[in-house]
């Protein structure tokens, strides 16, 4: 299994990006999928997630109106555009699917190995 991220750069204070999320390997359209972000000494937070068939998405509070998730079943793809940058938005952005069984020990997690987004204020 592969998620290969790309997109991240650096960028100015109000600027726009694009992330995309290339997966391979897995039945994509069965894994829910997730962009997280980290920064150096912290947690890995949750930013957005678009469920296996697409539809109902959800966004952390700290992105909620800029950001936007979407995913293209066919294309094997989940990008993340990403508007309004701010400098708090600097960060490694990871993707990750994952699809859940009946029991939790038997579910399928799997981690892209992140890209860079810059924000300069």
């Amino acid at each position: 299994v592969q998620l290969v991220e790309s997109g991240g750069q650096w960028v100015k204070f109000g600027g726009s990006l694009r992330l995309s999320c290339a997966a391979s390997g897995l039945t994509f359209s069965t894994y829910d999928t997730s962009w997280y972000r980290q920064v150096p000494g912290k947690e890995r937070d949750l930013v957005a997630t678009i469920p296996s068939g697409g539809g109902s998405t959800y966004y952390a509070d700290f992105v909620k109106g800029r950001f936007t998730i979407s995913r293209d079943n066919a294309k094997n793809t989940v990008d993340l555009q990403m508007n309004s940058l701010k400098p708090e938005d600097t960060a490694v952005y990871y993707c990750n699917a994952k699809r859940y069984a009946l029991s939790p020990k038997y579910d399928l997690n799997f981690w892209g190995q992140g890209t860079q987004v810059t924000v300069s204020s």
